[in-house]
């Protein structure tokens, strides 16, 4: 079970970090204010459910002891 959470962990996260690089890439081309807004917002949902994903990760593998 803990494998799961930790494919899905790492999985969020490689999410969030796609969310940011297009975010990125949509500042740097000068794109919609409206759309940076909504990549911010979806970066900033997908880092607080790999961060809730993470503690359970640790808690279902004992933190690591």
């Amino acid at each position: 079970m803990s494998s799961f959470f930790t494919f899905l962990t790492l999985l969020v996260m490689g999410l969030v970090a796609i969310v940011l690089v297009r975010g990125l890439f949509n500042m740097a081309r000068g794109g919609s204010g409206n759309t940076s807004n909504k990549l911010m917002q979806l970066r900033v949902l997908l880092q607080a459910i790999a961060i809730v994903l993470i503690m359970v990760t640790l808690w279902l593998t004992g933190g690591g002891r």
